[in-house]
């Protein structure tokens, strides 16, 4: 039997619990079992699962459906310090809840199973979704494994909020995310004897000088500034220590904004590196904020929090695939997310189910 889950305790406390649950990618079976069954338990909700990704609805007629969403797994665990169980630390003001998940994103998931316990009649149908398989490959994204076989539990909504940690503000949208290898070739010789070869590290300097002179941009989308970039974030070449190297490979990323299309970020990454061997081996595009829509307007007005630009890529592109607005909404600082000594602020947990509860309720 899986751990029972108690929807009446507090966002904080809910948390705590989840997170003491492991659910590392890959192994998130008995945290899905104890969501279906508190999900189960709650009469106004139609629950689905697909594999360990469970998707629960309401069926009230209501003039608008919004969908909130959160994967379930985590980075793994670290053993020095061990970062679960879960504990609490300082008081007060400054307390704060530590450990695996606090922060990325299991407060998220506990605001969610507080919304559904408590607002039974919300004046807005209400989709959720929890999803596995989202901190790895997106192969194993349990969204991306709905929106293949059974999109309609989720394509029929207005707008989607991804409860991904945002320190309690709102951010709209996400950049696009391209990783290119760019290659330069060479001729194998004797170290002794370069002049008989060609060496292709040498060659990867003008790969790094074009890098260390690119001027990114900053792109205004619905009203929010999008900071690019494109840096090298891996290297490699040689194959001994006596041997001139014939193969030099640096991967770059180019997180671009989403005014752009992938079609647009892969010609502006082959023209950055004209003359260049270039192949593009992942490219997820990013989603515009949408803030210009009624569904979307009266979340930040009920909200009444600061609303800036998501820097990074989440899953709201996957939503703006099947033609869903979405942003980002959470509580704990995403600088946090996967470190040692994940930590979120314990009112954040509370301040964030108090603002879901204004806008549904």
């Amino acid at each position: 039997m899986p751990p029972a889950l108690d929807l009446s305790l507090d966002a904080a406390a809910l948390t705590a619990a989840i997170c003491d649950i492991p659910s590392v990618s890959q192994d998130e079976g008995a945290l899905a079992d104890a969501l279906e069954q508190v999900l189960r338990a709650l009469p106004q909700l139609t629950v689905t699962r697909i594999g360990h990704t469970l998707v629960a609805r309401t069926s009230l007629g209501r003039a608008e459906r919004v969908v909130l969403a959160g994967h379930i797994d985590t980075v793994p665990l670290t053993a020095e310090p061990a970062n679960l169980p879960t504990k609490r630390v300082g008081e007060g003001a400054g307390e704060v809840l530590w450990g695996r998940g606090t922060v990325d994103m299991k407060g998220g998931v506990a605001v969610q199973l507080r919304i559904a316990h408590l607002v039974r009649e919300p004046n807005r149908d209400i989709t959720f979704v929890f999803y596995e398989g989202e901190e790895i490959d997106s192969e194993y994204n349990g969204l991306l494994h709905v929106q293949q076989q059974a999109p309609e539990l989720i394509a029929d909504a207005d707008f989607a909020v991804l409860l991904e940690p945002t320190d309690a503000q709102v951010e709209g949208g996400c950049k696009g995310t391209l990783r290119a290898e760019v290659t330069t070739k060479g001729i194998a010789a004797h170290s002794a004897r370069p002049w008989k070869g060609h060496n292709a590290i040498h060659d990867a300097g003008e790969i790094l000088r074009r890098l260390t002179a690119y001027q990114a941009q900053t792109l205004e989308v619905d009203g929010l500034e999008f900071r690019e970039a494109l840096n090298a974030v891996l290297i490699s070449g040689g194959i001994a220590g006596n041997v001139i190297p014939d193969r030099c490979v640096v991967t770059v990323n180019y997180r671009y904004a989403p005014s752009l299309s992938e079609a647009d970020a892969e010609a502006h990454v082959r023209e950055v590196f004209e003359g260049f061997d270039v192949a593009v081996v992942d490219n997820a595009g990013g989603a515009r904020p949408g803030l210009h829509l009624p569904a979307a307007q009266a979340f930040v007005e009920a909200l009444g929090v600061e609303v800036t630009a998501k820097q990074g890529w989440t899953d709201v592109a996957r939503f703006s695939a099947m033609g869903v607005p979405a942003v980002n909404f959470g509580p704990g600082d995403p600088n946090l997310a996967h470190m040692d000594d994940e930590q979120c602020p314990v009112a954040q947990y509370a301040a964030c189910e108090a603002a879901l509860l204004r806008w549904l309720s």
